[in-house]
């Protein structure tokens, strides 16, 4: 793969189990068709699939472990369409943000990715704080709209607000996305 992008999966393998998830999976249920478009454009241009997903307090979890539950779980429907591949990068993250105590500053180091496209949940938490984090590293920032899943859409309207008035991320739709 020789794109400066990477395509980023934040937070999509679950097994929705935990408090409020019903909160968020309407929007999820919305965003896992465009969150596979992506991956099949990435695939196409060469461009590097990474899933960054929470721990959820289980300190002992496994990539292989996470995504059995997660399928599993409350809603495999939300998981099987868009699952990471053998090839695709899998990091774990504790905290809300993607490069918060995990590898993925270094490995985008090392790629020497200059930019930084992101899909998954949720828009005014995960996605805003790795977004955030991904531009003071001076990485560029493009969210795709239609790929991530906000708790409240008022919030992730204002997240998405704030990511191209703050950061100057490119917010545009999947099929917009032009790698």
């Amino acid at each position: 793969m020789s794109s400066s992008q990477v395509l980023l999966v934040v937070d999509m393998i679950s097994d929705y189990a935990f408090p409020d998830a019903e909160h968020v999976t309407g929007a999820v249920q919305q965003a896992v068709p465009a969150i596979r478009r992506a991956r099949e454009i990435a695939d196409a241009a060469g461009v590097r699939v990474i899933y960054v997903n929470d721990i959820l307090d289980d300190w002992r979890c496994s990539r292989p472990d996470t995504l059995r539950r997660a399928l599993q779980g409350e809603r495999p429907d939300l998981v099987e369409p868009i699952a990471p591949r053998d090839d695709d990068a899998f990091f774990f993250k504790g905290r809300h943000s993607a490069f918060y105590g995990t590898l993925l500053a270094h490995y985008l180091s090392t790629t020497e990715t200059e930019r930084v496209v992101f899909t998954g949940q949720v828009t005014e938490q995960c996605i805003l704080y790795s977004a955030h984090d991904a531009h003071v590293r001076e990485y560029g920032v493009t969210i795709l709209r239609d790929a991530v899943a906000s708790l409240d859409d008022a919030h992730g309207q204002a997240a998405l607000d704030m990511m191209r008035a703050n950061i100057h991320a490119d917010i545009v739709d999947v099929d917009d996305w032009n790698p």
